[in-house]
């Protein structure tokens, strides 16, 4: 119980600290609500696809590729390295809040946001006439290993790699952009040449991205995305233990500054 209730009250500050700074949460509506509007027009004129069809298809790359990257991944990198500038974390040291909490805290509330954003992009969708094909549990398991995967990686790039602020933005985007690209985000994977595709086995937004669009838009069941499903799985587990792993050696690096 204790765990909970320091895990709800962390979660609560950071959410409640970024209502205040409103433009960020408009920015983070602004842009899935942006590509997956252009995906799909897109879509629509060069597949020709009904306009319904084409959000469909262009929903699931939109929030898998796009959205949930940018807040979930984004967010958490940005998120460790704002408190480590304002001494938050030696605040925690002299503090009955537990390490693992914050851990958990910041963690939940980034999945808050991650999960708010499914609801505008699917909402969104929906107006056009597009619907959820598969199974809907499928679909959200794969969302919620989607954050994990996302903040996980985040906490590591975040504890081992950025140290102030101006270094979240080239950090993303080094990293990011080309897997964006390369996961089938602004590009459908079906224009996609055979060594791009054979390079894109690595990318687990790859594989984000057509575990959700097959589930999605085409109905598919757990056994037509077995491969995809297995490597996203495997991913976000690797990721949320590597993310602790990395927290936890930040906090004795900050117990000896």
């Amino acid at each position: 119980m204790k765990y909970w209730q320091e895990t709800i009250a962390v979660t609560q500050r950071i959410l409640i600290e970024l209502f205040r700074r409103r433009r960020s949460l408009i920015f983070w509506s602004i842009f899935p609500i942006s590509i997956l509007i252009l995906n799909a027009f897109i879509l629509s004129e060069r597949a020709k696809f009904t306009m319904a069809v084409a959000f469909e298809n262009a929903a699931p790359s939109t929030l898998v590729g796009a959205a949930l990257f940018f807040s979930c991944l984004g967010g958490s990198v940005a998120t460790v390295v704002a408190e480590r500038e304002q001494q938050t974390l030696k605040r925690l040291f002299i503090s009955p809040l537990s390490g693992t909490s914050y851990f958990l805290g910041i963690f939940l509330a980034h999945s808050t946001i991650g999960i708010g954003q499914t609801l505008l992009v699917y909402t969104i969708a929906a107006f056009w006439g597009a619907t959820f094909k598969g199974s809907i549990f499928l679909g959200i398991t794969i969302i919620l290993l989607s954050i994990v995967a996302y903040v996980g990686l985040g906490f590591i790039l975040g504890t081992q790699l950025a140290r102030r602020i101006e270094d979240v933005n080239a950090l993303v985007a080094a990293f990011g952009v080309p897997l964006l690209i390369l996961g089938g985000a602004f590009l459908p994977t079906s224009l996609f040449p055979k060594t791009l595709l054979d390079i894109a086995q690595y990318n687990p937004i790859y594989h984000m991205n057509e575990a959700l669009l097959g589930v999605s838009a085409q109905g598919d069941n757990i056994n037509d995305i077995q491969s995809h499903f297995i490597f996203l799985l495997l991913f976000a587990l690797v990721m949320l233990i590597c993310g602790w792993l990395s927290y936890r050696r930040m906090l004795m690096v900050e117990r000896r500054l």
